[in-house]
């Protein structure tokens, strides 16, 4: 008898420390500089956002938002994205007063070339990172990771069994790290950890590209080789939240830390494309996508894809769909009218 109640005492203590770790509001950091580019750092934000909104009314939290997301930028204020798109952000020396972070995403894009050498965000991140329970590199995030000293250590097991391979930066005396390959499936696996799978399933819904969003790239996924590295997969996710913005391919190889040539010659192996027509395929499939769900002009479209103009979008267009941008957009808008 006394052996069956100290089991349900026990029971009990676990199931309040759950409740406990489920109430608690969490700190998530989102690392921004010059050049940032926007996709994915958006989405990781339009991820907690959504969980906030959809935990609104839980009394547990006293009217607070589960997550608090702070944008920051090493002088705080206005930063420009690589779309030309600006956000307003949280200087890091704010942060100074407060507990770490329960999550720290590192953003990327082309401007990590400068922001490696800003000494304040260098400085900044190898004090923050030893006090943060993640840390995700997005992209060539990873490079201001290894400017602040911090180095890829490899497989981990991350709190509740789960092993798997990961993006782990730690230095010698830390251990710091994600236990999900992308950012946006890291953000999501918080969500999922806290609220339950049924909440990170509408968002992930709601979030993330639907399969018949992306045809083109899916369908050169599914004819890869049957081994792609990760550092392949890395660049290619790189190109797909880039695809809006002129690309340099040094840029890709950069993600995936190889020469240009090595880069292009592994990238064609494993893909069985080369990183120029991947991107061509991303740019298609994000067209695709804007002509259905907008109504925003053919070149407009074209444009805000990555693509000089409607003249080479309708090029691509002949050559892999066999029509026009405009008849595309007028075919699947009857395919989905109400009978």
């Amino acid at each position: 008898m006394m052996g069956c109640f100290e089991a349900v005492q026990r029971k009990g203590a676990e199931l309040l420390g759950v409740l406990q770790a489920a109430r608690t509001v969490k700190n998530i950091g989102i690392v921004l500089f010059s050049g940032f580019a926007l996709p994915e750092a958006a989405a990781v934000l339009e991820i907690f956002q959504s969980a906030n909104a959809l935990t609104s009314v839980d009394p547990s939290l006293g009217g607070q938002a589960r997550y608090k997301v702070c944008l920051l930028f090493a002088a705080g204020g206005r930063v420009d994205s690589s779309s030309s798109v600006f956000v307003w952000t949280d200087g890091v020396e704010e942060r100074r007063h407060l507990s770490g972070f329960h999550a720290l995403f590192i953003s990327g894009g082309g401007g990590v070339r400068s922001a490696v050498r800003d000494e304040r965000l260098t400085t900044w991140l190898r004090r923050e990172c030893p006090r943060s329970e993640l840390l995700v590199p997005i992209g060539e995030g990873r490079l201001l990771l290894e400017a602040a000293g911090f180095g890829r250590a490899g497989t981990t097991q991350r709190p509740g069994g789960r092993a798997a391979e990961i993006h782990q930066y730690c230095a010698p005396d830390m251990g710091v790290s994600t236990a999900f390959p992308s950012p946006l499936q890291s953000a999501l696996a918080l969500v999922e950890e806290d609220l339950g799978p049924e909440i990170a399933r509408q968002i992930a819904e709601y979030v993330l590209p639907r399969p018949q969003r992306a045809r083109f790239t899916a369908t050169i996924r599914e004819n890869a080789s049957a081994y792609v590295s990760e550092k392949i997969q890395a660049s290619a996710r790189w190109l797909e939240a880039n695809g809006d913005r002129s690309i340099a391919i040094d840029e890709a190889a950069q993600v995936a830390a190889m020469s240009e040539r090595n880069f292009l010659r592994r990238f064609k192996i494993e893909m069985g494309v080369t990183p120029s027509e991947y991107l061509s395929y991303v740019r298609l499939d994000m067209c695709c996508r804007l002509l259905v769900e907008t109504d925003l002009p053919v070149d407009k479209i074209a444009r805000r894809c990555g693509l000089g103009g409607g003249g080479w979008l309708s090029k691509l267009f002949r050559k892999h769909l066999s029509t026009t941008p405009t008849e595309y957009r007028a075919s699947k808008r009857l395919a989905h009218a109400p009978s």
